[in-house]
């Protein structure tokens, strides 16, 4: 996804404005949460795809290290 930031806030402010117009304080903290929770766990995938990815990348180089 290649949008600019100032682009990217200006349609996440806009989504947020559109939401909350349609909701009551509750739901919108509770929206609110589960984009928290949905944005913190996909910050966890990518943190775990990265080491796994450099993990695989070390391996091979630690396996030649070692048959020499």
């Amino acid at each position: 996804m290649a949008l600019n930031a100032c682009t990217l806030t200006a349609a996440l402010t806009a989504t947020a404005n559109t939401l909350a117009c349609g909701l009551d304080d509750d739901e919108l903290a509770v929206l609110a949460a589960m984009f928290t929770q949905l944005g913190d766990t996909l910050a966890l995938i990518a943190v775990q795809r990265g080491i796994c990815a450099e993990k695989q990348h070390r391996e091979p180089k630690e396996t030649e290290t070692a048959q020499e």
